[in-house]
């Protein structure tokens, strides 16, 4: 599904990523862990095509497509989605308009027909109980006033409503409490299918432990300098980064 070789990406005259390698397969979940600043939100930016970052070297493709020639909204059409460490709000854009947007722009691309409004209301409505949220939220502006539970939660709810190949999780477990962690991850786990994939960034196992990764990586000075099964996160979670570091460097 995703093949990515020597990726190297810079931010202003920065260079952020120095050599990325990962190759991920239809229906696994991949962990990315890492000490701040290390390049992971980088490496998600860079892939879902934010124009902040320059890809100065490497490749990457995506189903057999040069994912970097790829504009962003044609990424999302053709089955990339991000889910944000801190989702923005769009005053004025209800939760309803955005997704039958999203939804309609993603079919208009595979030369689909619009969904009819009794269609998208079905459709809205089984997505919305996954992940538990809230039918008053759908007619709310985009996360306005929403809590970082909230947030997080229909993050996982416009995931299930779009359906995406691959998805990837950037710290969506970040300032949530147990409760909404479990929903969230719940939402997740039934989303997965053997044909969809899912990158899950994160700093804590506690994430993993409801999200079974089979692969988690360590990605540290722009390289992923370890990569092995979900025992890696339990490793890190009790010794921390130190004995990475050491070994790498």
């Amino acid at each position: 599904m995703l093949e990515v070789k020597n990726l190297h990406a810079t931010i202003g005259d920065k260079e952020i990523l120095r050599g990325i390698d990962l190759t991920i397969r239809d229906g696994e979940t991949h962990a990315i862990m890492g000490p701040n600043g290390s390049g992971k939100s980088t490496l998600s930016a860079v892939l879902v095509g934010n124009p902040l970052y320059t890809v100065t070297g490497g490749e990457a493709t995506f189903n057999g497509s040069n994912l970097l020639e790829m504009k962003p909204e044609e990424r999302a059409h053709a089955g990339l989605f991000l889910s944000f460490q801190y989702p923005v709000e769009i005053p004025g854009v209800s939760m309803t308009n955005f997704m039958k947007a999203a939804i309609n722009e993603r079919r208009k691309a595979q030369g689909l027909p619009e969904l009819k409004a009794g269609e998208f209301l079905k459709l809205m409505r089984e997505k919305q109980k996954i992940v538990e949220l809230d039918n008053r939220l759908a007619n709310r502006s985009v996360n306005e006033g929403f809590s970082g539970g909230e947030k997080k939660r229909n993050e996982i709810f416009q995931m299930a409503m779009l359906e995406p190949k691959l998805a990837i999780l950037d710290e969506t477990d970040s300032g949530l409490d147990v409760d909404a962690m479990r929903i969230v991850a719940e939402g997740v786990n039934k989303l997965r299918t053997p044909e969809s994939s899912c990158i899950v960034i994160t700093h804590y196992d506690r994430l993993l432990e409801m999200i079974r990764p089979d692969v988690v990586h360590v990605l540290y000075k722009g390289r992923i300098v370890k990569t092995a099964g979900p025992e890696l996160a339990k490793e890190i979670q009790e010794k921390g980064y130190d004995w990475i570091k050491a070994e790498v460097e």
